[in-house]
């Protein structure tokens, strides 16, 4: 009876696990090796853009921040008023990882240039991209990339 209690338990997790793993605040990565989860705060719109993660003294090591844009396009970022160094992963239309840029420094005004085609970006912490293994061809899931495209559906 135990037995049973506890596997119900486990399916249950597991479910809301899945559930999770495509809500607006949780950005999913996958790459050989590796599969990594982060809370993340969704930056839309040209204003939320702009502002990105500037002024912040710290972030939680399982945050970031997911920037979309309307349609594919060449981004580059800078890290003015930003006191933190951030990883920027770069990725298309389907969430396929284009570019990593590693460390960028605090303060920076040096143009981070993400390429052609970029429509995702996420900022985690310095240096965290690197430790995890996360490379070009890594693919990003979450409910802001349409399922039609996605190189990791939030479905499948």
């Amino acid at each position: 009876m135990l037995r049973m209690a506890a596997l119900a338990l486990l399916a249950l997790t597991g479910s809301a696990a899945a559930d999770a793993a495509c809500a607006p605040g949780r950005l999913d990565v996958r790459w050989d090796g590796g599969r990594e989860s982060f809370s993340v705060e969704v930056a839309d719109d040209a204003g939320e853009r702009a502002q990105g993660l500037m002024f912040r003294e710290a972030m939680d090591p399982a945050a970031g921040m997911l920037f979309v844009y309307e349609a594919p396009r060449r981004v580059q970022f800078w890290m003015k008023n930003t006191l933190i160094p951030l990883d920027m992963v770069f990725a298309d239309a389907t969430g396929t990882v284009t570019r990593v840029h590693a460390n960028a420094v605090p303060g920076d005004l040096s143009p981070i240039d993400g390429g052609e085609g970029v429509m995702f970006v996420l900022e985690i912490n310095g240096g965290l991209a690197g430790k995890l293994g996360l490379v070009p061809g890594a693919v990003l899931r979450h409910p802001m990339i349409p399922a039609a495209g996605a190189a990791w559906p939030c479905d499948g």
